[in-house]
């Protein structure tokens, strides 16, 4: 009978407190450990929930509900950032719970970053030449102050 009254009692109690939750006994998911790599090798990977390496190593990330992704930067090429799904598999009574990630291992190739872009300056604009006179014209050649290449010279 005391017992009955101290189950009773425990779940009045629990069942009024309003921070109670069925999350309290949910064990916090495993870390998974994900390979990243890169092509060149040597590149700083870091992950958007925290943990980094420098290219090929591992990192033990603390998978989220939904996926992450990893930032791969190696100087002198451009920045690659992969997309990484989370895969949640919640188990049965013959197979217990697991997290994967996909891709793993986690591969960027890397491109070369091009030389910066030169900047050219404009150059200024030449006035176009005047139309040559026609050479049945000898009077408007006459008021230039240049001479006509084409005239017979004088002595």
């Amino acid at each position: 009978m005391r017992r009955v009254i101290a189950i009773a009692v425990a779940g009045a109690t629990l069942g009024g407190c309003s921070s109670f939750s069925w999350d309290s006994f949910k064990s916090a998911p495993a870390p998974v450990q994900v390979q990243l790599e890169s092509v060149p090798p040597g590149a700083d990977a870091v992950t958007s929930v925290g943990p980094g390496c420098k290219t090929p190593c591992t990192v033990s990330v603390a998978a989220p509900d939904s996926g992450f992704s990893v930032t791969f930067n190696l100087p002198k090429f451009q920045p690659a950032t992969v997309p990484v799904t989370v895969v949640r598999n919640p188990g049965d009574l013959t197979t217990q719970a697991s997290t994967t990630v996909d891709p793993n291992p986690v591969v960027a190739e890397l491109q070369p970053a091009g030389p910066p872009p030169r900047v050219r300056k404009p150059r200024p604009k030449r006035p176009k030449p005047a139309a040559a006179a026609p050479a049945a014209e000898p009077a408007a050649a006459s008021g230039s102050a240049f001479p006509d290449p084409n005239a017979p010279a004088q002595r």
